[in-house]
């Protein structure tokens, strides 16, 4: 089946490096999948705001995938605060391509509200993942983090009650889209997330010398390449520095484990790999370091491009995932493909992610006397977790973004083919637009500027 697909992202560019702004496992997520699906034949344009970066209106990612900005609002960086005034912008400029596509692919919940319009508006069928759920991040917040407002929350139950097909990464994320949403059991898809098992793998690959050497010349020639000390404990943290996904547990966790065991300090080292993502809470992290005294072992890391991420993943003797709420967890899998075990909160797609006692260790709840006591059993156990490590590479390989994308694939069939016993733009109620279980209203609006653009639609 030849298919062009639509792939949209409002607020965030495929094109973005992860670990800093709003950029994160959703941008490697769209990019890997759009990659693997264009290998099994399907055409892909993605399709984001363009914010005055200086990049051309389309971009060649790979061979069959583009990405296209549009104009919609300022062009520049916005708060997340004010996409959703942008949602319909967004929207016009995307009907206004003069491609034609067989299905539209939305991501987050403010390309959703685009997807439901662009749906109506080419008359082809909606598929979406919401990658994050504000109900879900609302029950785990951090002590002091904003909650997600409710504008959103009504947005996100539009979106799934109007597409016709919906992906969660993991069951547990079906059953919430399920349970606190009304999603549909027969619309909701389970489709895994992979991992690129040609960039993330355990030897760097650098010489035939080096991969023969095993797990131990890898790590050892990592750690030379970044510099780091070769007989040191290193527990890595990968990702955004935010409240959800929890760093403020790994910094509480590295004192208690210095309060625990005082000797480890002489070899302990924490790399922290990221960006702050939001403004206002810049430098809180490194603050509870500060007054908890564990800056020396704390060292910050700017975000990396991915190959020289899986050194910091083959370096290191653990990764840490603290997170409050996590869709999935992507760099738990990144990490498991390089050879290295994973210590994660039990929470999201982590369960499915990480292998409890096989691949890695996941700790239930946040309590960072638990953390700790995990992290000095690690410390004293090279063997053990060497054997995880081989273990968590066996993992890994079992998941694929090219088996990821045949399952895509296959969403997407079964999402045409309702469509086409419907006929063209008509929903399970008769009514117009696809995949319109619940039959909100048409494009309802997300505020109350945008009622009367919406209504033209």
């Amino acid at each position: 089946m030849s298919l062009r697909v639509a792939m949209l992202s409002v607020h965030t560019s495929p094109l973005h490096q992860p670990g800093t702004g709003d950029a994160g496992g959703m941008n490697v997520y769209m990019v890997e999948l759009s990659r693997a699906l264009a290998e099994l034949g399907v055409e892909v344009d993605l399709f984001t705001r363009c914010r005055g970066e200086g990049l051309p209106p389309l971009v060649e990612l790979a061979p069959g995938v583009r990405v296209r900005h549009l104009y919609a609002g300022p062009r520049g960086p916005l708060p997340k605060e004010a996409m959703p005034d942008l949602v319909v912008p967004f929207s016009l400029a995307l009907l206004k391509e003069d491609r034609r596509y067989d299905l539209v692919h939305s991501h987050y919940w403010l390309s959703g509200q685009a997807g439901r319009i662009a749906s109506v508006g080419w008359r082809v069928p909606l598929v979406h993942t919401a990658h994050t759920l504000a109900r879900v991040k609302n029950a785990s917040l951090a002590e002091g983090d904003t909650p997600e407002p409710e504008l959103r929350v009504r947005g996100e139950l539009q979106v799934v009650g109007s597409a016709d097909r919906l992906i969660a990464n993991t069951a547990d994320e079906a059953e919430a889209l399920r349970a606190l949403y009304g999603a549909a059991e027969e619309r909701t898809e389970v489709v895994r997330p992979g991992v690129d098992l040609r960039t993330f793998r355990p030897a760097g690959g650098t010489s035939r010398a080096e991969g023969a050497e095993g797990s131990g010349g890898a790590k050892a020639a990592a750690r030379a390449r970044l510099g780091l000390p070769a007989d040191a404990f290193v527990p890595l943290y990968a990702g955004r520095i935010q409240p959800l996904k929890g760093p403020d547990v790994l910094v509480r966790a590295v004192a208690e484990l210095l309060r625990q065991e005082p000797g480890l300090r002489r070899r302990l080292l924490v790399p922290v790999v990221g960006g702050h993502s939001g403004a206002s809470r810049e430098g809180t992290a490194w603050k509870l370091a500060g007054e908890l005294g564990v800056t020396d072992v704390l060292r910050a890391c700017p975000p990396v491009p991915q190959e020289e991420l899986a050194d910091w993943y083959r370096a290191a003797d653990v990764l840490v995932v603290p997170s409050r709420s996590e869709s999935f967890g992507l760099v738990a899998l990144e990490a498991q493909a390089c050879g290295t075990p994973v210590l994660a909160a039990a929470v999201g797609g982590l369960p499915t992610a990480v292998r409890d006692g096989v691949t890695g260790l996941l700790v239930h709840g946040h309590d960072p006397v638990e953390y700790a006591r995990r992290l000095r059993w690690l410390a004293a156990h090279p063997e053990e977790v060497r054997a995880m490590g081989e273990a968590a590479v066996r993992h890994a390989r079992g998941m694929s973004w090219r088996a990821s994308a045949g399952r895509t694939v296959e969403v997407y069939r079964e999402a045409l083919a309702e469509g086409s016993v419907r006929g063209p733009g008509r929903g399970p109620d008769g009514g117009v637009g696809q995949g319109r279980r619940h039959a909100p209203a048409p494009a309802a609006s997300l505020s109350w500027r945008n009622e009367k653009a919406v209504a033209q639609v």
